[in-house]
């Protein structure tokens, strides 16, 4: 579906409009509880003094003054946030309520006016099988706009997935420790695992699982020619057989359950956000989730 410039604006400027809605009134004290004071850099050292945390003594410099002495660090005053997104051609399938694409982009609208809300960087990596396009981290609203514009308007050159690959090139181009989004539907395998531990030790990782209601149970409607929206690969399906049905609900719990290990292992986070789901809450509960004590 190509949208004419009008149209474009229109979409661009209802997001902008939902996005501050939510931010101002329910994501800005969750947002900083969750990543505020996750960007410590080091300040200097002083002579350790009862309560300070051994985890921080400097062992160098105390051995070197006979003395125990500790490191100070200061909250960095800004973060980096990196949205990954999948813009292959599953993202455009849904059934109801929206596309999957329709849904990551309204998050990535949410998430990106919550970064600058708060004074960060934000920056975007659209990827299928090949890295689509990269905006570099920046503030400002008129650089969100273009980073949604930029996701309504993408038309992808290819329509397969690689996650791995998309992970690789955020390892190599980020300059600094960031928060990161990835949202995908996550068909692409186990082919991630070892760039997502690498991104992991260094990086806040958070994974969005985007799926529809169809990408887990079939309807019993009979016979229905199915086709491979990434590979064109078409099958007649007997969605009346149980079996079938059942096999194909087993495929996307496995499928599941392994991207979930996958995170697990990794030391990050994975969110599953169906589309006909209120995400906000979703949302919410994990902010709130992250919430640090004092």
């Amino acid at each position: 579906m190509i949208l004419t410039t009008a149209e474009i604006l229109k979409r661009v400027r209802e997001l902008e409009i939902k996005s501050k809605r939510l931010t101002r009134h329910l994501f800005t004290g969750e947002y900083h509880s969750a990543f505020k004071g996750r960007g410590m850099s080091f300040r200097e050292v002083r002579e350790y003094a009862a309560g300070d945390d051994i985890r921080f003594i400097d062992w160098n410099v105390s051995a070197r003054f006979n003395h125990p002495f500790s490191k100070l660090f200061e909250e960095e005053r800004e973060l980096t946030v990196m949205l990954l997104v999948d813009v292959s051609a599953s993202s455009l399938f849904g059934t109801v309520h929206a596309r999957k694409k329709d849904l990551i982009t309204e998050i990535c609208a949410i998430l990106a006016f919550s970064a600058i809300n708060n004074n960060d960087k934000v920056g975007i990596i659209l990827f299928s099988d090949k890295i689509e396009s990269y905006i570099p981290p920046k503030k400002g609203r008129d650089h969100v706009l273009y980073m949604v514009r930029q996701l309504l308007t993408i038309e992808p050159k290819r329509k397969g997935t690689n996650l791995n690959e998309a992970i690789r090139f955020f390892n190599r181009s980020a300059k600094h420790n960031s928060i990161v989004f990835l949202l995908s539907d996550f068909v692409d395998g186990d082919r991630f695992e070892d760039a997502l531990k690498v991104a992991g030790k260094k990086h806040d990782m958070i994974g969005i699982k985007v799926y529809d209601k169809m990408d887990m149970e079939l309807p019993a409607i009979g016979l229905i020619e199915a086709e491979d929206s990434e590979t064109g690969r078409r099958i007649w399906v007997d969605t009346n057989d149980f079996l079938v049905r059942t096999n194909y609900q087993q495929h996307f719990f496995n499928q599941t359950e392994q991207s979930k290990s996958i995170f697990h292992k990794a030391g990050c986070d994975l969110l599953h956000l169906r589309t006909d789901e209120d995400y906000v809450k979703i949302l919410q509960r994990f902010f709130a989730s992250r919430h640090r004590p004092g």
